[in-house]
């Protein structure tokens, strides 16, 4: 159990809508609101405080880096880093939220999200910075999958966010560290625990990268996140996990296997809180051609001059929340990877390999 006084910090925080609490020993707690740092006008956590929380996240006395998930008082959860700088302990805790948001209502694209949600194998992969939404994304998947089809899923997470209420499927959830040692590991195993889908919560290795393509290859429906800020980039990173005498076979077993790529990011929106811009496409015939033989920024050309249905650029996304009134044309103007093409866009000028689609 934690201290009654960070409890208390905690739940102040939740109720401001933080999406993250940043606890430092002796020092005022901050909160990230909408993306920005705010003080908490609460006392600093202090040394029982904090000794509270190690034990709370089952971290030794002694130890200085641990991730953990915590369940407050009120039922909030949390997922935890534990470290220390400069000899002093620290925190940060990221909130989970109870309920499980409808794909309808998080701004990707839904219907396709849904679609390639019914195959019965392959990998699909959501990508973006850290807090970009991800692991949301693909809960609200999985919470449409549980209410239309039977199916069991086998969950691999660091820690367990969202927990899921079985409707028509039956869920495993396995938290690294606690059921299972690592991803790999828990990725591998698996596949003996007769599931349909396996979700990871990250692929940060060789290890689970492989795992990830062997289960996608057995006829499992794979589902993995990854950090990158394009769909092109979250391909070739993928294929940088493997060692270099192994990336041409893993280019060609990926071209084969990949059902699409998201990659999401939230934008501040001008009535405040966040909005979600996306890019994605789905893997096809000439897609997985540019996958096998490593031709990946013509893979993002083709992302721009796509069908809109099955795939959308970056910047057509923004182009739409700033055509909307959605999202300030300045703050678009500074995540685009091309100011000056986005800002002849805006005035419906084609350029290049600029997409203009409306």
């Amino acid at each position: 159990m934690i201290s009654p006084a960070l409890d208390d910090a905690l739940a102040n925080a939740a109720n401001h809508g933080a999406s993250d609490i940043i606890l430092r020993e002796g020092q005022p707690p901050v909160a990230r609101i909408n993306g920005a740092l705010f003080a908490l006008e609460t006392a600093p956590p202090g040394a029982a405080d904090m000794d509270a929380l190690w034990s709370a996240c089952g971290a030794l006395p002694g130890e200085t880096d641990r991730d953990a998930s915590l369940a407050a008082g009120g039922g909030e959860r949390f997922r935890v880093n534990l470290h220390r700088r400069l000899g002093e302990r620290g925190a940060v805790l990221r909130r989970i939220k109870r309920e499980i948001p409808g794909l309808d209502t998080l701004g990707v694209p839904a219907d396709l999200l849904r679609e390639w949600g019914t195959r019965e194998a392959g990998l699909l992969i959501v990508s973006g910075p850290t807090g970009s939404g991800k692991s949301t994304t693909l809960a609200a998947l999985l919470d449409h999958i549980n209410r239309t089809a039977a199916r069991h899923v086998v969950t691999i997470e660091d820690p367990v966010e969202y927990l899921f209420e079985p409707a028509l499927c039956v869920f495993t959830q396995r938290e690294v560290g606690v059921d299972t040692p690592s991803f790999a590991e828990g990725l591998r195993r698996s596949l003996r625990q007769d599931p349909d889908i396996i979700l990871v919560g990250e692929i940060r290795d060789a290890v689970s990268a492989a795992a990830a393509l062997q289960a996608a290859e057995t006829g499992h429906l794979m589902l993995a996140t990854l950090h990158a800020s394009a769909c092109a980039e979250a391909v070739e990173r993928l294929e940088l996990l493997f060692p270099q005498a192994e990336r041409d076979a893993a280019r060609k077993t990926l071209s084969g296997l990949l059902i699409g790529v998201l990659c999401q990011r939230l934008v501040p929106a001008r009535s405040g809180g966040r909005v979600a811009a996306c890019e994605y496409f789905t893997n096809e015939a000439l897609s997985r051609r540019l996958i096998a033989e490593g031709r990946l920024a013509e893979l993002q050309d083709l992302i721009a001059r796509g069908d809109p249905r099955t795939a959308r650029p970056l910047q057509d996304s923004l182009l739409q929340l700033v055509r909307e009134g959605t999202v300030d044309e300045t703050v678009a103007m500074e995540i685009v990877a091309r100011p000056q093409d986005f800002a002849r866009a805006l005035k419906g000028i084609a350029s290049g390999a600029t997409s203009t689609r409306r």
